[in-house]
């Protein structure tokens, strides 16, 4: 692909523009090193490349010596390249599950997103994410990684024990987006129930609106879906 022939569309309904191909990362600090990573980078953005995708549990498999690894890997190259401007930066807050982030247990509160927000800025080198996004649901449900997940009735209709607070969250998120330290907020992993909660809280509550989802379509890519319709 030639630079000049790089197709970009408008990340959902922002003003933003970003390339149709994005740059995943989650092998760097793991399978790749700095190095290689930042070969990849700069081939990336030659070629008109200027969508990148990171998450703070980013290298996968993930581990908790290599915890944050990448986005660590990525600051370094913005602190080198002195660039920030041409990239559409996106990551993501790590959902529940993983014993060295933050616990392990409910993430989106208030306090972990803060400090998530807050951790991925410092690894970053940056003064804002363009793109921060929830990388999997804190309620039971199937998303990727837990396909096959067996509902419980007490889980869906009736259920009363732990759930998203999907206004708590867009409230807390609209309040970083008016510091400037994030710019949109978008879905990593959610459901199709998920994302349609999302979009109807924050239309009757007037909330900031998740502009993407980033979600599995088989079992050799994933994709981001960047033009969310109104509902």
């Amino acid at each position: 692909i030639e630079k000049n022939q790089m197709n970009f569309r408008k990340l959902g309904n922002t003003e933003i523009k970003v390339s149709t191909i994005c740059l995943g990362t989650m092998t760097w600090g793991e399978q790749n090193s700095q190095n290689d990573a930042f070969e990849q980078m700069n081939y990336a953005l030659d070629q008109g490349i200027n969508f990148f995708d990171t998450a703070e549990i980013y290298p996968s498999p993930c581990f908790e010596k290599t915890y944050a690894s990448t986005e660590k890997i990525i600051g370094n190259w913005l602190n080198k390249k002195k660039e920030r401007d041409k990239v559409i930066l996106a990551s993501k807050i790590s959902g529940p599950g993983l014993p060295w982030v933050r616990g392990g247990g409910q993430q989106y509160s208030e306090q972990n997103i803060k400090e998530a927000i807050e951790n991925s800025l410092k690894r970053l080198q940056t003064d804002y994410i363009d793109l921060y996004q929830l990388h999997w649901p804190e309620r039971k449900t199937n998303f990727f990684g837990r396909l096959g997940y067996k509902h419980k009735e007490e889980e869906t209709h009736n259920f009363n024990g732990s759930w998203n607070d999907f206004e708590k969250i867009l409230i807390t998120l609209g309040k970083f987006i008016k510091q400037g330290k994030i710019r949109y907020i978008g879905l990593s992993n959610e459901t199709s129930w998920g994302l349609s909660k999302f979009l109807e809280v924050s239309k009757l509550k007037s909330l900031p609106k998740m502009m993407s989802v980033q979600n599995p379509y088989n079992l050799l890519c994933r994709t981001y879906e960047i033009g969310l319709a109104e509902i």
